[in-house]
């Protein structure tokens, strides 16, 4: 077992053994029912890396007395899902005699039992790992289907992103879709002490300062937290395993951030919600995850623009100035200098006073012209560079100096007395 890497070794074996996500495997909780009944379910473990996702389905299939199969969306192909499908549909349609493939043959007065017949094969029902479950496109998550449908697997997915966006429909309403949550510091603290005390590792050996790093420095993943403790045991040698010797060990850690999945979008939203809610901290710690996780800063910049005119407006109409600025200088200087320029915009934008007066009146505008899309333009505001055309009414009485306003006003009558900024005072 020593060949095996120590994550691997220490990977629980029953409910029992699972740090975190009692709101699953504990008493009276879905996975632990499920156990208990011996009835798998297909179902669809969505969360973050080293939460327990493969650990749980293999936990469901042993304990419920199902066959185990475990698939990589990243390298398995269109005749490896195939073959585990037909191997499936064997074990489960396997009966008494032995035959796959349905009913029972009836003995005859005139068989006579063979001494080396095969023992009867008992039907067994197949529970399929699919690790990464959302790397298949819908084609491949298609072909799941007819199989879950008719009970040949029990597919059990796990997915590091939202299965709302990465998930086919139909798999999604014959799964449960059950969230593991990242495990907390506590939790990893617990599950290295459980490994360094299988490694005969005692408190000289690891005190807390380094047990306290190496549960900062895993980001919630389990398998980061073992995989960092084993390579510190190795370099340790046999001296103390120090802080010094972690840090060699995890190099830097790199935030879970993927700039097309859920997370890059779950930070975004917060970074502008901030700045709406005039929070500058919260606006600038958000900016600092993202720039930390390599996001573009030119799309950061550009998100900065839309909330100028979207959030502020009105009330502070220099800030479309300081953020189509910050733009130009970030596209014109590169990072890390233009660090300086993001932080800088970002603080004025959630310090700025805030206003939608434009952002509602676009809207109400909007809707006014869908709602009236063909009505005629007010003959006193229509050229008239023709006497037939003056002779019509075109431009009548219109002077040309500035705050003039017609009579009839400049809308078309089917909107009335319509204003788009009546819900706020102009500014």
């Amino acid at each position: 077992m020593k060949h095996m890497p120590l994550a691997e070794r220490m990977r629980p074996q029953n409910l029992e053994a699972i740090v975190g996500q009692r709101h699953l495997v504990g008493a009276g909780k879905i996975i632990n029912e499920i156990i208990t009944a011996k009835q798998p379910t297909s179902l669809l473990l969505w969360g973050p890396p080293g939460s327990g996702k493969t650990t749980l389905a293999r936990i469901i299939a042993r304990d419920t007395g199902a066959d185990f199969v475990e698939l990589s969306a990243v390298t398995a192909g269109k005749a490896d899902v195939k073959r585990i499908i037909e191997e499936a549909r064997e074990r489960l349609y396997a009966n008494a005699d032995g035959n796959p493939h349905g009913t029972a043959s009836k003995p005859s007065l005139f068989d006579t039992p063979q001494p080396d017949a095969k023992k009867p094969t008992a039907p067994r029902r197949t529970v399929l790992f699919v690790d990464e479950i959302h790397r298949f496109n819908k084609a491949q998550q298609d072909a799941f289907l007819p199989v879950v449908e008719d009970g040949t697997i029990i597919l059990i997915g796990a997915t590091t992103e939202n299965p709302s966006f990465e998930v086919i429909t139909p798999l999604l309403s014959r799964s449960r879709v059950l969230v593991l949550e990242p495990l907390t510091k506590h939790d990893i603290i617990a599950i290295v002490k459980r490994a360094a005390a299988s490694e005969q590792l005692d408190e000289k050996q690891l005190p807390d300062r380094s047990l306290d790093m190496l549960a900062e420095l895993s980001g919630g993943d389990a398998r980061v937290a073992l995989g960092n403790l084993e390579l510190a045991i190795n370099l340790a040698a046999t001296r103390p395993i120090t802080p010094a010797i972690i840090e060699m060990a995890a190099q830097s850690h790199l935030p879970g951030y993927d700039k097309n999945g859920e997370q890059h979008y779950n930070i975004v939203s917060a970074f502008i919600k901030s700045m709406r809610g005039s929070d500058a901290t919260a606006t600038l710690y958000y900016l600092a995850r993202m720039l930390q996780a390599g996001e573009d800063p030119k799309f950061i910049a550009r998100r900065m623009i839309i909330f100028a005119s979207e959030d502020i407006g009105l009330a502070t109409p220099g800030a479309l100035n300081v953020a189509v600025s910050a733009f130009l200088a970030v596209e014109r200087i590169g990072m890390p200098e233009a660090n300086y320029v993001l932080y800088h915009a970002a603080t004025v934008l959630a310090t700025a006073a805030k206003s939608r007066a434009t952002t509602d009146a676009m809207h109400a505008a909007q809707s006014a012209a869908k709602q009236y899309p063909d009505v005629q333009v007010p003959l006193q505001l229509r050229n008239a560079p023709t006497d037939l055309m003056k002779d019509l009414g075109y431009n009548k009485d219109y002077e040309w100096q500035a705050g003039f306003r017609p009579a009839e006003g400049f809308l078309p009558p089917e909107l009335g007395d319509a204003d788009f900024f009546a819900t706020e005072p102009r500014l």
